[in-house]
């Protein structure tokens, strides 16, 4: 009877390890095993190696020239057939936070200013776990990543291992601009600051660092993009896929994540591409997905018009911006709206008035996408 029992949760955890983690998250309400079994360290390494896609994003607003946070945080869900904005997703934090970035199924997020210096969150929105983390060397011009590789989770790790990154701008006795990096390690509980400085005339542009191939990346303002190897701690700037100059007016870009690869995303009067990284040491780039601008608009019409009128002149600043990307799937704004655009359909979603995300909502927003994960930080 034992011997029974035991094939079949065998054979449970192999068929509910092939879900949808949000699928097996509304399954463990069936029965007590079920439940328990989404808890099995096991069953959590075994269902982590299984590709999660983008399952939404995060939202929060930023005031440009001052400390304070906007306290609205919304939460933008994907697979819904009529999306529904989310805005206690992180209710269960201890306070009110910043977002920062999210790695895997775990995000990351700093409490509010004015508190310095601040703590901050690792958590789990899906089964709302959380610990916090000091950090007196995070300051308010500081860039933070996550680093959390599923598949180097054990079934015998009492809590995930992870690492933090920030990456904070100092000058030189030569006043030219250098870039430190500080590592908080959740195998040792400490930070340390690296060896490694990245000189670099330019600025972070948007601060949240993307995770791929084992690397971090960062924006920069001009044409390049800041890398950082947490194992090798070594830095490297690595070019856009094609130089600012290309172009008759500063194209749209952000970063991202799929299949592994560092993708960006550019959006100019060549139309919109899709790039993957191939090599950071050659900045070569391959491009993956390139539609025209008239393409662009006569495939989704019902959201977009004169597009290539709009993109010629001063306007298209206001008018169409991209925030963030991951999984073959971009968030950007068009007009009074946010969408999502599938590279792989080549369709676009309307997915919430940008009114509904709270005021001050176009300015200089903190777009990070996430994917579920049944990971747990701390012991059930």
């Amino acid at each position: 009877m034992m011997e029974l029992r035991c094939m079949n949760d065998d054979i449970l955890m192999q068929v509910l390890s092939k879900l949808s983690t949000k699928d097996v998250h509304m399954l463990k309400c069936v029965a007590k095993e079920w439940h328990n079994l989404t808890l099995d360290r096991s069953f959590i390494c075994l269902q982590l190696k299984k590709t999660e896609a983008v399952s939404g994003f995060f939202f929060q607003a930023r005031f440009q020239w001052c400390d304070e946070d906007i306290s609205n945080i919304s939460y933008i869900p994907l697979e819904t057939r009529k999306t529904q904005v989310h805005s206690t997703v992180l209710n269960f934090l201890p306070e009110e936070v910043g977002i920062l970035a999210s790695c895997n199924g775990l995000l990351c997020c700093r409490s509010s200013y004015p508190r310095y210096p601040p703590l901050i969150y690792v958590c789990n929105p899906l089964n709302k776990q959380w610990m916090s983390v000091n950090s007196v060397h995070y300051s308010t011009s500081a860039s933070a990543a996550l680093v959390f590789d599923p598949f180097k989770l054990h079934k015998d790790d009492a809590s995930p291992n992870f690492k933090i990154v920030t990456v904070s701008e100092t000058e030189s006795e030569d006043e030219q601009s250098k870039f430190a990096f500080q590592i908080y390690s959740s195998e040792t509980g400490k930070w340390r600051q690296s060896r490694e400085m990245c000189h670099c005339n330019q600025k972070l542009f948007k601060k949240n660092g993307i995770f791929a191939d084992g690397s971090l990346y960062w924006l920069m303002d001009g044409d390049k993009i800041l890398m950082f190897n947490p194992e090798t701690e070594l830095s490297w700037l690595l070019n856009v896929p094609l130089p600012i100059t290309e172009f008759r007016s500063i194209p749209e870009i952000c970063i991202g994540e799929s299949k592994g690869k560092l993708q960006c995303v550019l959006l100019s009067e060549y139309g919109l591409q899709l790039w993957a990284l191939e090599d950071f040491f050659t900045s070569q780039w391959n491009l993956t997905c390139s539609v025209s601008l008239d393409k662009l608009e006569e495939e989704n019409s019902q959201f977009l018009y004169q597009i290539a009128e709009k993109l010629a002149t001063r306007d298209t600043f206001c008018w169409i911006k991209v925030f963030a990307f991951k999984d073959g799937i971009l968030f950007l704004s068009v007009s009074s709206h946010f969408y999502s655009y599938d590279f792989a359909t080549r369709k676009m979603k309307k997915l919430c008035a940008i009114s509904d995300l709270g005021p001050n909502s176009r300015e200089f927003p903190m777009v990070v996408p996430y994917t579920m994960s049944l990971v747990l930080l701390c012991p059930v």
